[in-house]
């Protein structure tokens, strides 16, 4: 398995994340430049932004929760040479999960919608785990 091929959905998955942060960005900026926002409160207090912002901050704060496992396990497989087609294969349908799970976050956020794609998120992410522990265990000595 090629560097490129294991490391491209991690870029991906970090590309989410500026992108999420621009969204973020963009509806702060848009509140503050209609001057719907209490300042004072709002450095001390979320709840001083307007939903649609708070909407999009939890979005880019889930940016950093479960794709931090997500990124050392790919690391981890990388330096390890453990990292296979299946390994890469999981690691793009985990990165899609997470798209479609900030897409409803930051549109529609119907948790009907968001949950089943956060689930499929946490149990791709689980098996990359196992796959990568078993093949540390499994395999005879590491380089």
């Amino acid at each position: 398995m090629t560097v490129t091929a294991i490391l491209l959905p991690v870029l991906i998955q970090v590309a989410l994340t500026f992108v999420v942060l621009a969204r973020l960005g963009f509806v702060r900026f848009a509140v503050i430049r209609a001057g719907q926002l209490d300042r004072e409160r709002a450095v001390l207090d979320d709840t001083a932004w307007p939903d649609r912002v708070r909407q999009a901050g939890n979005c880019f704060r889930n940016q950093f929760e479960l794709p931090v496992l997500f990124y050392v396990v790919m690391a981890l497989a990388l330096v390890t040479r453990q990292a296979d087609g299946l390994m890469v294969l999981l690691a793009w349908l985990f990165v899609i999960s997470r798209a479609v799970h900030a897409l409803v976050h930051v549109t529609s956020n119907d948790i009907r919608l968001r949950f089943p794609a956060f689930a499929a998120g946490v149990v791709l992410l689980l098996i990359l785990w196992i796959r990568f522990g078993f093949g540390i265990l499994l395999s005879p000595a590491l380089p």
